[in-house]
């Protein structure tokens, strides 16, 4: 009878930590390169979190309105957001994957050009508020973004109290670790300056920021992936599809969004530091990510893919 009871004291114990896992919001301008698609495929595949929702970013920028072209797109009647939206669905439904919420994003920024904390509501910023209200008391939402921060700055701008709900982790802005300055000379930071900001003025928000600089390590060879990739599978074939439609002449790239991931993913493969916030904003300290083990980033990579 001891045996028995002792036993049933150890699953109460144990099934609770295979039970829970972290809740993970991927928030994706996909439609603007290459490497936001890996960045999803490997979140989507990791065994050890619960992603519950892949919304779409947009990326507009100046270049859209002077430039004939923006990457391998036509830039008239581009619809950023609307772009990302459709890739995330080709990823989701070659992923079987396609009852997870997906839904749309804001199409512009928060505020206006000059500034403003105006919100842009979105499908996208009301599924992150109604998520996060739901968690029960101690538990919180990790959401990781690889474009423009205006669909998680709308949420916390239109439902303040979620606040506390939710960890944000972001690609974007640049730091230097010797002079400890930052630029928000950034592509993802310009297409939504006004949300960057708003976050870093925010008191007791939990955001961890991965600068371009403590990314750019990680660089994929071009004949090596198309070497690794296995086009019979769909999902691998829009892998190889992607850099062949969009940056067929570059050899090598840099994984940006995978980097941001891999490292949220892999704590044990990279370090991060608690760094003064630019001094223009209103948060003393953020932290962010300050090193990555690139060997351990791309083995784990194709290991899961191939899994």
């Amino acid at each position: 009878m001891k045996k028995y009871l002792v036993l049933f004291v150890l699953l109460i114990l144990i099934v609770p930590s295979f039970a829970q896992k972290q809740k993970v919001w991927l928030d994706s301008d996909t439609g603007n390169e290459m490497d936001d698609l890996y960045a999803i495929v490997r979140l989507l595949k990791d065994p050890n979190v619960e992603v519950v929702g892949l919304s779409s970013a947009h990326f507009n920028n100046p270049d859209l309105l002077v430039f004939e072209k923006w990457n391998a797109y036509e830039t008239k009647g581009l619809q950023t957001m609307e772009d990302s939206q459709r890739l995330n669905e080709e990823i989701l439904e070659a992923m079987g994957l396609l009852r997870l919420p997906h839904p749309k994003g804001a199409d512009r920024q928060i505020g206006r050009a000059w500034g403003g904390q105006e919100p842009r509501d979105s499908p996208a910023a009301q599924a992150i508020i109604a998520l996060a209200k739901s968690l029960p008391e101690g538990e919180k939402l990790d959401i990781l973004t690889l474009g423009a921060l205006t669909n998680v700055a709308s949420a916390l701008i239109l439902a303040p109290e979620i606040l506390p709900k939710i960890r944000i982790f972001a690609l974007g802005a640049r730091y230097n670790q010797e002079t400890r300055a930052w630029s928000k000379n950034e592509f993802n930071i310009r297409n939504d300056l006004n949300a960057f900001d708003h976050l870093l003025d925010l008191d007791g928000l939990e955001f961890t920021i991965m600068p371009l600089e403590t990314a750019l390590p990680l660089q994929y060879d071009r004949d090596d992936t198309y070497g690794r990739l296995d086009d019979s599978i769909p999902i691998q074939k829009i892998l190889q599809n992607r850099w062949r439609e969009q940056n067929p002449q570059d050899r090598t790239r840099v994984m940006w969004d995978l980097a941001l991931v891999q490292a949220y993913l892999l704590p044990q493969h990279s370090e991060t530091l608690q760094v003064n916030s630019p001094p223009e904003n209103k948060s003393f300290t953020v932290k962010i990510y300050s090193k990555i083990d690139k060997e351990a980033f791309v083995a784990d990579f194709w290991r899961v893919l191939k899994e």
